[in-house]
């Protein structure tokens, strides 16, 4: 997923976003991407448990955990090699989902942006400099409700890298400093109801926490 202008949000939107360790391929299409505006933003501050509101008009809503790149530079048919120059920081995300409306949408083969973009959708942590985190290919990524590990997986099962999101994002539209990239979740993405807490970890960043209200 991918943001534009505060910049912007994108999401690459592939499934799974991550490879299992039993399907190591990637598909021979390239990585797909939506966007979402940037007052969908829901901050959370490190340590905090922040109450997330359980949205209109839906009835089956989903998490997905992932990993964000935040760009500090930006430009047009940026190679893969010289992506990750452009990244300012890394955060943890969320890319809430209303997944009956989505599901809906694309059954009909309509934009399913009304599942996709709505207030508080976009979930992040503080964004941490990459100079301090150095860039993330591996480590941990995982998700827990109520103390329940539901996602589980390793960055570097990412089928397509954030370079290679950076790479492809920059061939459909001039990137800019400020755009956020939600880079893809792991497999189990699931359902949530009112109380359910949610802790999100990424090896190498704080934790993140909210509940369903």
């Amino acid at each position: 997923m991918c943001f534009r202008s505060a910049a912007s949000i994108a999401s690459g939107a592939i499934t799974p976003r991550m490879r299992s360790n039993a399907a190591p391929t990637r598909p021979a299409k390239p990585p797909f991407f939506f966007q979402k505006p940037t007052d969908a933003i829901q901050n959370v501050a490190i340590g905090a448990v922040a109450d997330h509101p359980y949205p209109s008009l839906t009835k089956n809503y989903h998490h997905e955990v992932e990993l964000v790149a935040a760009l500090k530079s930006g430009g047009t048919n940026i190679p893969a090699e010289k992506a990750l120059d452009h990244v300012y920081g890394y955060a943890l995300g969320l890319d809430m989902t209303r997944r009956d409306l989505q599901n809906g949408m694309a059954s009909e083969k309509k934009p399913w942006e009304i599942g996709k973009s709505f207030d508080h959708a976009a979930v992040i942590g503080p964004i941490h400099p990459a100079t301090k985190t150095g860039h993330f290919t591996k480590g941990a990524i995982s998700l827990a409700i109520n103390g329940t590990v539901k996602q589980s997986s390793d960055l570097q099962n990412m089928i397509w890298s954030v370079a290679e999101q950076i790479a492809k994002l920059s061939e459909a539209f001039e990137l800019r400093a400020g755009d956020i990239i939600y880079s893809g979740t792991p497999e189990n993405v699931g359902p949530v109801v009112k109380g359910d807490v949610l802790l999100c970890k990424v090896e190498g960043l704080p934790d993140m926490s909210i509940r369903i209200t």
